[in-house]
């Protein structure tokens, strides 16, 4: 095929993009991020114990990284040099592993619906996808905890993601997918972790700064919203984490309401900072605008991308 660089870039960017749009994760098929986490659960198991637990887990992390990088580097090289036809399928197909947006969209979706049946349902869905304790939260630090989720992940699993392939394609991507997992699975501050998964979680914060300012942008920019630029500036420092903070301030800013505050982890109190004061009540009819939020943050993220591979 006599196509350009450029193009074998941008042709499957767009197919991985409309694949996830249509299918979402493919919960049946294998998925590398599965993969990447059953690795990890075994690096952990074999090498945290013992002394020097930082250094094992700052192993573990730079080898599964470099590994997973020049895997997907050596495979890509070797198709793009020896078939064309199959490096685009490879690459449209891990574009599609490397995107969450609608499986995103409809965990959100699936925890109102949920809520909408009674309270409890709706805390038990919730559970499934973040990592504070649910059972005594309120219909409304339900609400807040999906649009919290939804506006930090859609930094983690569609910006950042996409960020990475724009700089170093499907290997930079899945590289991205594996710090993102590693961290989502030792990066915690607990007695078993907190030695062990130190560097997996800072590597984390590196990997996410720019992604998660970015997305913050693109939320205010697809809804023009003045008051989610200020809350950007004005709250995304003051969240504990040092990137999370910028997408939710945005998205609050935006729906003027108020996120964070107090939460059970594991049964302790952790006090995070208010974002926003407009307390108000969060109807269920507005996760429909948080969901275009997000198709809209992800499609101007894809143009962006576009123009800057074309023009390049």
């Amino acid at each position: 095929m006599g196509l350009t660089l450029s193009l074998l870039l941008v042709i499957p960017l767009w197919i991985g993009y409309l694949l996830d749009l249509l299918l979402g994760d493919p919960y049946r098929l294998p998925h590398p991020v599965r993969f990447f986490g059953n690795t990890i659960q075994l690096g952990e198991k074999w090498l945290n114990k013992g002394g020097v637990r930082f250094l094992k887990g700052m192993l573990m992390a730079i080898v599964l990284t470099l590994a997973t990088y020049c895997f997907f580097g050596g495979i890509s090289g070797l198709l793009l040099r020896y078939d064309r036809t199959l490096y685009l399928v490879f690459s449209a197909v891990f574009v599609f592993y490397g995107l969450a947006n609608k499986s995103l969209i409809q965990e959100g979706r699936k925890v109102f619906d949920a809520l909408a049946k009674g309270i409890e349902e709706g805390r038990e869905r919730l559970s499934w996808i973040v990592g504070r304790d649910t059972a005594v939260l309120s219909e409304q630090q339900i609400r807040k905890a999906v649009f919290e989720t939804m506006s930090e992940n859609l930094s983690d699993g569609v910006i950042a993601p996409l960020f990475y392939y724009l700089i170093a394609g499907v290997p930079g991507m899945m590289a991205y997918k594996m710090i993102n997992t590693l961290d989502s699975m030792v990066g915690y501050r607990n007695e078993r972790y907190e030695q062990f998964g130190k560097f997996s979680a800072r590597l984390d914060d590196v990997a996410n700064f720019i992604p998660s300012r970015l997305t913050a942008l693109l939320m205010v920019t697809v809804t023009g919203s003045w008051r989610g630029l200020q809350f950007v500036f004005r709250y995304g420092r003051s969240h504990k984490s040092p990137n999370s903070g910028y997408p939710e301030a945005a998205l609050a800013g935006i729906c003027d309401v108020q996120f964070g505050g107090p939460n059970l982890y594991h049964g302790i109190l952790v006090e995070k900072p208010y974002i926003g004061i407009n307390n108000r009540e969060i109807s269920h009819a507005e996760l429909n605008r948080v969901k275009w939020i997000n198709h809209l943050s992800c499609l101007l993220m894809l143009l962006l991308m576009t123009m800057i591979v074309l023009n390049r």
